[in-house]
């Protein structure tokens, strides 16, 4: 279905969804590298404003990727409820953007509307917005998730602790484990990306992590982040698995690149429920996504890669996910160039994301080639911590010694929550007092020599 509008005197014609959708979309170098951006400005202004017309019900008449061609298509479409989107059925998509806006539509509304939107709607509508839209809508979308303690709760921002280690060194990384529990990080999870791939390797991760849990009863959650097939295979070697984790991505082609499908990850979400290691709650699968990733593996179709973004989480949806979150940065200025595209990308990942009803976080990130720096990083975090993000990494220092790039450190998560008077997940932050680390008011303490988690953690036995 065509689409066209006039801007002065020069007429805009688009030759389907998908290239609207494209033409519209804030510039970002991985849609130029693709040859789908938009030629100029008027040009980009004018896919918005055909956009705006565009009515809701198109984007279930019209697949971006074949649903005879592709997983995720069939998924998307055949998990739409009906019943949920027919409040907003009649709305075009800038009619959407002014009803996301309105003080009415609460943090109740929203959730009731989210599994009738498809992510090809919450795309279009983030492309007519400004930040600030992106974040006062996404600060209205609440997500609550658990499994050993609570996560996404209003006023609360939770942290990844990433002890990463070059060689996977237990000791190494048992050390990054402990600074990160001393300024209090940890409560979304404590996950490790192995440099490895030998299962007993990784068995010892594991195994470490579930001890100093154990010894110390804290209530968290583990993760090493290896391949999700890896991860099923140490579930029947008997390895005491938290969360699992994939990469994932927003078609089939992509996915299969990572060498998942949907089938397998229902296999490994059946494997990990079948051993009932959650307390408070069964949410125990993490997902990562990227805008770029599809584009990358050549499997993005010709769809623009916030798009291929957003389709990435109809993935993450159907498994009721503990964690998502965006390594915004991560994959390189090829597509994303620089701070304003990395910021611009880490807000539409998090509105689209909260939108479709998902817990959101994102690795507020930038690799060193990339035209951004760490001032860019924390406009992106505080805006984030504004727009209510369910967590953020926390790394020794904010310098990955593993993978090589630049995220947030343990000070940068005390940073977002004194500002915006944010709590720890309500029972890690109630360990957190009853261990001397932190006061009843969730400011840190002064932690001597003699404090007794830094005496009994060298004589756990994975990292002796």
């Amino acid at each position: 279905m065509p689409f066209q509008t006039t801007v002065g005197n020069q007429l805009y014609r688009f030759a389907d969804l998908k290239t609207l959708l494209a033409k519209a979309s804030p510039a970002r170098s991985g849609d130029y590298l693709a040859g789908l951006a938009a030629a100029t400005y008027e040009e980009r202004m004018a896919a918005k404003l055909a956009l705006a017309d565009v009515p809701l019900k198109a984007f279930l008449n019209e697949a971006l990727i074949p649903y005879e061609q592709d997983e995720v298509s069939r998924l998307i479409i055949d998990r739409h409820d009906a019943h949920a989107f027919a409040p907003i059925s009649h709305l075009t998509v800038g009619d959407l953007r002014d009803w996301l806006l309105l003080d009415s539509s609460d943090s109740a509304t929203l959730s009731a509307v989210a599994m009738g939107l498809t992510p090809e709607m919450v795309a279009a509508v983030s492309k007519l917005m400004r930040n600030q839209d992106l974040i006062l809508v996404a600060k209205k979308c609440r997500v609550i998730t658990r499994f050993r303690n609570t996560i996404g709760l209003p006023g609360h921002l939770s942290v990844r602790l990433q002890p990463n280690h070059p060689t996977d060194d237990v000791r190494g990384i048992a050390a990054s484990l402990l600074d990160g529990l001393l300024y209090g990080a940890g409560d979304a999870t404590v996950g490790i990306n192995p440099a490895s791939d030998s299962l007993p390797t990784l068995m010892r991760l594991w195994q470490m992590m579930d001890e100093v849990r154990q010894q110390f009863d804290i209530p968290m959650q583990s993760c090493v982040l290896t391949h999700v097939t890896t991860q099923i295979q140490a579930i029947e070697a008997g390895a005491p698995i938290d969360l699992v984790f994939q990469s994932i991505a927003g078609s089939e082609k992509t996915n299969a690149s990572f060498g998942v499908s949907l089938a397998i990850l229902r296999e490994a979400h059946e494997a990990a429920l079948s051993l009932r290691r959650g307390t408070v709650g069964d949410n125990l699968m993490y997902f990562e996504t990227g805008q770029g990733s599809a584009l990358s593996a050549g499997g993005h179709h010709g769809v623009d890669q916030q798009t291929c973004e957003a389709r990435a989480y109809a993935v993450a949806r159907e498994f009721k996910p503990l964690l998502v979150n965006t390594v915004v940065g991560f994959i390189g200025p090829e597509y994303l160039y620089d701070g304003k595209q990395i910021i611009r990308a880490g807000l539409e990942d998090h509105f689209c994301a909260k939108l479709l009803g998902l817990p959101m976080g994102c690795d507020v990130c930038y690799t060193n080639h990339a035209e951004a720096d760490q001032d860019d990083m924390d406009s992106l975090l505080t805006l984030l911590g504004a727009a209510g993000i369910n967590f953020i990494m926390g790394i020794p220092g904010a310098d990955d010694i593993m993978l090589n790039y630049q995220s947030t450190s343990f000070h940068d998560a005390l940073y977002l929550r004194s500002l915006l008077g944010l709590r720890r997940a309500p029972e890690f932050d109630a360990w957190l007092t009853r261990m001397a680390i932190t006061e009843p008011s969730g400011a840190l303490r002064e932690i001597g020599r003699g404090h007794h988690l830094l005496k009994q953690l060298p004589f756990i036995s994975g990292a002796a």
